[in-house]
């Protein structure tokens, strides 16, 4: 397939004076994106989600992060076909890069993404990833495919550059505007041209990593040193459970030092923390070497829910509880406070162990599906009583509510809170009732 010669835009870059931006992927990092650039370029904002895209061209965010006001009056074209990218100078690819069944990297969507470049591609465009990969895959796995579809020599017909996102989601402090960017590019020419781009909408510093596998190993030590991290004091919580120590009073002291990291046991879920390091180990074994930290941390990290659920049932029997009269009640489903997203949830995961051993449940959650596997949710005024509340995502909606409010939801005094999140005081006692934490 060759398309040197195809009828579409061809551009110098110093003829270009007012480049259109395309986004590939309109997500909870490529929308941000999108609306940002529009405010001083025209943009293309492409997903192959035509529901997504009629949502959007009616100022409506699927994922509940922008506001009408944020998505009105922005120069922004949204389409499901890709043939309006080649009118784009500039396009940003922002699709998810998930994991398979067996933990491994899933670059189709990716892959798919790439294609659809290629075949769609002008002359002097600069293509830049955002998506996380393992250190190589933009130069091993996305240019090959953008040469083989386009017909175009990368480098010369056309760059590529990689800039890690560091989109928040839920965040409305940290937001795409003031994070530090980093920035890389295959040839001086693509970080040029990716550095002026940034450099008009970014108002923090841009760093111009030295390659572009710097640039993508980067993003993928963020969130893994993230997991590590979160990893030991999991384990910490282990381990002081059974030295019957308060993990978090520990934690307090030990912050009195002043470069003492501070991070707090919980469920690592979402499309970032608890998959980015599975694509270091991937690429990490198949260049020879053998992790042994990074795949621990990991594994202890996912077997949080069946702790909780284990620890769940050894109160039950403390309480001389009778299991087919249980009631749980959960709080809070999506991966993290404050958004929509129910990617890789733990809390789903724990509801989903709980529903085996047979246990009614009740769930609560003011932004997730209205239901999830099979199970309508329930607004915080119309829970019933319960023997066990489990609070696992401490939403706004739910640290606004008093602690009576909580205790309210059981039904005895000797009802269990598993407060996951360290949101009910430590000195916390009333009637008898069971306050476990992480």
């Amino acid at each position: 397939m060759n398309k040197k010669n195809h009828p579409f835009h061809t551009r110098s870059y110093e003829e270009e004076t007012a480049p259109k931006i395309g986004v590939v992927g309109l997500g909870y990092v490529g929308l941000p994106v999108a609306i940002t650039f529009a405010e001083k370029f025209q943009v293309i904002g492409m997903d192959i989600d035509k529901n997504k895209i009629d949502q959007l061209s009616k100022a409506i965010d699927p994922n509940g992060e922008l506001s009408k006001a944020d998505l009105q009056n922005k120069s922004i074209e949204y389409v499901s076909e890709p043939y309006k990218l080649r009118e784009c100078t500039y396009i940003i690819v922002a699709v998810p890069t998930p994991i398979t069944n067996l933990n491994e990297p899933d670059l189709t969507p990716l892959e798919n993404a790439t294609k659809m470049l290629g075949e769609n591609l002008s002359q002097n465009t600069t293509i830049i990833y955002e998506s996380t990969v393992y250190p190589g895959t933009t130069e091993d796995v996305c240019i090959p495919l953008l040469e083989q579809y386009s017909g175009l020599t990368s480098g010369v017909d056309f760059q590529v550059g990689y800039s890690p996102e560091r989109i928040n989601p839920g965040d409305q402090e940290h937001t795409f505007k003031n994070i530090p960017k980093v920035i890389a590019g295959q040839t001086p020419q693509a970080l040029e041209n990716i550095d002026k781009l940034y450099n008009n909408v970014i108002e923090a510093d841009v760093y111009k990593a030295p390659t572009i596998k710097v640039a993508e190993a980067a993003k993928i030590i963020e969130n893994t040193q993230r997991d590590v991290n979160i990893a030991f004091m999991n384990e910490l919580a282990l381990i002081f459970e059974k030295l019957e120590i308060d993990t978090q009073e520990v934690l307090q002291a030990a912050q009195t030092k002043w470069n003492f990291l501070p991070f707090s046991p919980g469920l690592v879920g979402g499309h970032c923390i608890g998959v980015d390091p599975y694509y270091l180990i991937y690429k990490s074994k198949t260049e020879g070497y053998m992790p042994t930290l990074i795949p621990a941390a990991r594994t202890l990290n996912d077997a949080m829910p069946a702790y909780i659920v284990r620890s769940l049932l050894e109160l039950v029997m403390l309480q001389k509880l009778n299991v087919k009269d249980i009631r749980v009640t959960m709080l809070g489903m999506t991966f993290k406070e404050n958004i929509a997203d129910i990617r890789n949830s733990k809390s789903i995961e724990i509801v989903n162990m709980l529903k085996q051993l047979g246990l009614s449940i009740q769930i609560c959650d003011p932004y997730a599906p209205s239901e999830i596997n099979g199970l309508s949710l329930t607004p915080f005024n119309q829970l019933k009583k319960s023997s066990i509340l489990i609070i696992a995502v401490p939403h706004k909606e739910f640290l606004e509510k008093t602690e009576q409010e909580f205790f309210d939801l059981l039904v005895n005094d000797h009802g269990i809170i598993m407060d996951l999140k360290d949101i009910m005081p430590t000195d916390t006692n009333h009637k008898n009732h069971i306050i476990w934490k992480l």
